[in-house]
């Protein structure tokens, strides 16, 4: 396979290797599982960084029209969509290129990933929960836990949301095991194939292959640094009717940006205009120093169905998630989770119970933002100094959205990564479209590593 790259041209390498490999199977019609060049074999031969035949690949996967195999390559996709397909793909077409992202080289620093160093994470006080559970009640590692969720840890959770300004009651409370099942959960409870789901773009880049297998239509509505593009919002809601808009209120990913009292409060107003619910989607809760608006506290879990989570502070591993939803509709979350998991992990379920009574959670999570508001401030400077935009300034949290000087190319900020052996989230994967972007996102818990740095000064 013999691909014109022209390296002058204004259009991003990555980009015009995924249209030419794509013009090629077009042309050539490979039969189907027909193998395609290693990543290693693209690059070296056609003189373009390692990066930009990544992106290449994860872009016609997104597409449909390659799909790759863990340890063996890539290969033309069995049934490639036709030009006119609108609806979703197969799974293998919306998660194969996700996983690059959680199964990055060891030995590159995930500048683009999130979740947290594994050095930040601190073992002791969970160390002693785990021994704690083990050591009291052995039903704890072997049993089942209940459908909705230990009583006890509702109550804790209920009362974690008061200090939002979150009312609720336990019996609104449904325990998951991470905020993804969450969304599996509304998502199978919530939408049929062909219903409208808007979502925030840039935004949540799992929501988008979720949705997509549910056959559902997503449209991006612009994030701004205070919350939704509201005049954008109500243009699409003239010619659309959404069940449901998803939206991070606090420290979004991957803006960074958090949302404001004026643009909640519209934000509920159109949704009782146009009938549609919103997910609120509070993961990164516990990073933020003082609370600021939510939607389910303005709205008291009449349309608002809120999400939080204790993955992203704690452990990546130890999977504990809930949902605060209206009354209404709480069995009926129960029953599908009852049907696809029966429950979650008793175990994760009782170590996160044990660390919020004892107050060793609350004392990590202290640290934790503190630490991470500090980290922000520092990457914020570190890209001012060396010209990088910035599309918001967040005051916490994980995420920094920002773009490299015109002067650095699309091609040659592919080849900086690879040369301080970073490796980037591509940007197009946080639009539900995949439009092309310069933007990138940046984890600023990594930021003080050397390589980081030599990357972002170029």
């Amino acid at each position: 396979m013999k691909l014109k790259v022209d390296r002058h041209a204004n259009t991003p390498i990555a980009q015009q290797l995924e249209e030419a490999i794509s013009t090629w199977i077009k042309q050539n019609k490979p039969g189907n599982g027909s193998r395609l060049p290693s990543i290693r074999y693209l690059a070296a031969t056609h003189h373009v960084s390692r990066n930009a035949a990544i992106e290449a690949y994860e872009r016609l996967i997104a597409a449909g029209l390659v799909r790759s195999k863990p340890g063996a390559g890539f290969f033309v996709a069995d049934s490639p969509p036709s030009e006119h397909q609108t609806v979703s793909s197969p799974l293998q077409e919306v998660t194969n290129g996700l996983w690059g992202l959680f199964s990055a080289d060891e030995t590159a620093l995930p500048l683009g990933c999130g979740w947290l160093p594994s050095h930040w994470r601190e073992s002791d006080d969970l160390t002693y929960a785990i021994r704690q559970v083990a050591r009291i009640n052995r039903a704890d590692i072997f049993e089942y836990s209940t459908p909705q969720g230990p009583t006890a840890l509702r109550h804790l959770i209920q009362e974690r949301l008061r200090l939002l300004a979150i009312s609720t009651n336990p019996q609104q409370i449904v325990t998951t095991s991470g905020s993804s099942h969450s969304l599996d959960l509304l998502v199978r409870l919530l939408l049929e194939p062909g219903d409208v789901v808007f979502v925030e773009s840039p935004g949540y880049y799992n929501l988008f292959g979720l949705l997509h297998l549910q056959r559902v239509r997503v449209i991006g509505v612009p994030r701004l640094a205070d919350g939704p593009d509201l005049e954008r919002l109500e243009e699409l809601l003239a010619e659309h009717r959404p069940t449901l808009f998803y939206t991070n209120s606090v420290f979004q990913n991957p803006t960074g940006g958090t949302l404001t009292p004026t643009i909640a409060h519209r934000l509920l107003q159109l949704a009782g205009q146009y009938d549609f619910k919103l997910i609120e989607d509070d993961i990164y809760a516990d990073f933020q120093h003082t609370p600021s608006t939510r939607l389910a506290a303005l709205d008291g879990l009449s349309r608002v169905i809120y999400l939080g989570s204790f993955s992203k502070s704690l452990s990546s591993s130890l999977r504990v998630g809930y949902i605060a939803a209206p009354s209404s509709i709480v069995q009926r979350i129960v029953d599908i989770k009852m049907l696809t998991s029966i429950s979650s992990s008793r175990f994760a379920e009782q170590v996160i119970t044990t660390m919020l009574q004892n107050g060793s959670y609350r004392k990590l999570t202290e640290r934790l933002s503190a630490r991470l508001s500090n980290h922000m401030s520092m990457a914020l400077a570190m890209l001012k100094r060396a010209s990088w935009d910035v599309y918001t300034e967040p005051t916490g949290g994980m995420f920094v959205w920002a773009k490299p000087p015109a002067a650095i190319t699309s091609e040659r900020l592919s080849e900086l990564a690879d040369d301080w052996k970073v490796t980037l989230s591509p940007g197009h994967l946080f639009f539900a479209d995949h439009q092309p972007t310069p933007w990138r996102r940046l984890n600023v818990a990594y930021m003080q590593d050397p390589r980081a740095k030599g990357f972002i000064e170029g």
